[in-house]
């Protein structure tokens, strides 16, 4: 792959996420001041994120990628998504707003697996570049973070008004992007989209308790992403979303430690060092405040690197593993479907709920809202140490 085109292809990467990270880490903050949103109000928001990862493999298997070009086809779905979002910028109303970020969410999440075709088709080796093409993203949302911070807008539909200017111009690059045609091929079956030839998988017992391990961990995930800012803001914490970046920076961090240590200390170890980082994370945001016990606020944020990669980037591996040349794509399908669509959808009702439960008004019970997520990871964590036992572990990395 030529330099110029590794450039123009991080570029993409930067801006895709760049767009993410302008407005979903501080959308549940915007809700509840500018919508008056309850708890429940909030989790529905961002229940469309979800309802739009279950439903776009459908639309990029079975259309995208078999009658338009790539890049013409991310370029429009931007350029929608940017009037979608300053018109979300605009509303008052719980309602109103919902079903724009539902028609939002549908627009964007085929552009991850359309900015992946793009990518993976210009590399000659994409095992080696992919990664360091793709890591621009996490830089995208970073510094998407700390410019929130920097323009002051956290608390602001100008997070919206800077996604949406993003995602135009986003758009427009996106038509200047290599030509990705679309490849001819026999027609992708809802079968083999939503993986459901991998099921074969469940067959393994290990596999099957690590399956059902990840949709509940999918719960507390859920708690941090539409909640998080929120407590922190009304923690007295300034500029909560510029701080929230230490997460992506240890994500990206700790991404880099998982070839040196499968080998060492295996999958399930590995599997249960994520899954108690999720438990630790929320005790700490539990017992955390701007006091003396500020250091547990910051811990419970940079703990996002290893609650990710620890467990859902060793989830995708394993997963790799486990299945055979035939399944691997619809493995990996199955495993993207039920996680970040039907896990994500689960878990952000059920956060809805318990800060709906927990709260008056505006006035939230953090401590107690805390321990919920806490305890979903917990009973994880035991049920998971008991009951999942590979014959001999799995080394990912040869």
């Amino acid at each position: 792959m030529k330099l110029r085109i590794g450039a123009v292809l991080s570029l993409m990467m930067f801006l895709q996420y760049y767009v993410w990270g302008s407005w979903y880490v501080t959308m549940g903050t915007f809700m509840t001041k500018y919508l008056g949103s309850t708890g429940l109000q909030i989790g529905a928001a961002y229940s469309a994120l979800a309802i739009a990862t279950m439903i776009s493999p459908f639309f990029v298997g079975m259309i995208a990628d078999r009658y338009f070009a790539a890049q013409k086809l991310m370029g429009v779905l931007h350029l929608l998504g940017g009037v979608l979002l300053f018109i979300a910028s605009r509303l008052t109303a719980n309602a109103p707003f919902y079903w724009v970020m539902l028609l939002y969410s549908l627009a964007y999440m085929p552009t991850i697996a359309l900015t992946n075709s793009v990518a993976f088709r210009q590399m000659s080796d994409p095992g080696k570049q992919f990664p360091f093409i793709r890591v621009f993203g996490t830089i995208g949302w970073v510094v998407a973070g700390f410019m929130i911070a920097i323009l002051g807008v956290e608390q602001t539909p100008g997070t919206f008004y800077m996604a949406a200017v993003v995602s135009l111009a986003l758009g427009l690059y996106s038509f200047a992007l290599p030509d990705t045609p679309p490849l001819a091929r026999t027609p992708s079956s809802a079968k083999s989209i939503m993986g459901i030839d991998a099921f074969v998988l469940f067959k393994d017992k290990p596999y099957l308790i690590f399956f059902i391990a990840a949709i509940f961990v999918c719960i507390p995930l859920s708690f941090y992403f539409g909640f998080a800012n929120l407590f922190l803001n009304q923690s007295g914490m300034t500029n909560a979303a510029g701080k929230m970046v230490m997460g992506q920076i240890s994500e990206a961090v700790f991404i880099l430690a998982i070839p040196f240590l499968f080998n060492r200390i295996g999958v399930k170890k590995m599997l249960i060092i994520g899954m108690t980082a999720w438990l630790l994370r929320y005790l700490f945001f539990a017992y955390g405040n701007m006091g003396s016990n500020l250091w547990m606020l910051y811990a419970g944020i940079i703990l996002h690197g290893v609650c990710y990669d620890f467990f859902f980037v060793t989830g995708y591996m394993y997963t790799e593993k486990k299945s055979n040349e035939r399944i691997k794509n619809a493995a990996q399908g199955l495993f993207t479907f039920v996680t970040y669509g039907l896990g994500m959808f689960i878990g952000t009702w059920v956060s809805g709920f318990v800060t709906a439960y927990y709260s008056t008004g505006q006035v939230y019970e953090w401590q107690k809202i805390w321990f919920v997520p806490a305890y979903i990871a917990a009973a994880a964590l035991i049920c998971f140490i008991f009951f999942f036992k590979e014959k001999k572990d799995i080394a990912i990395v040869k």
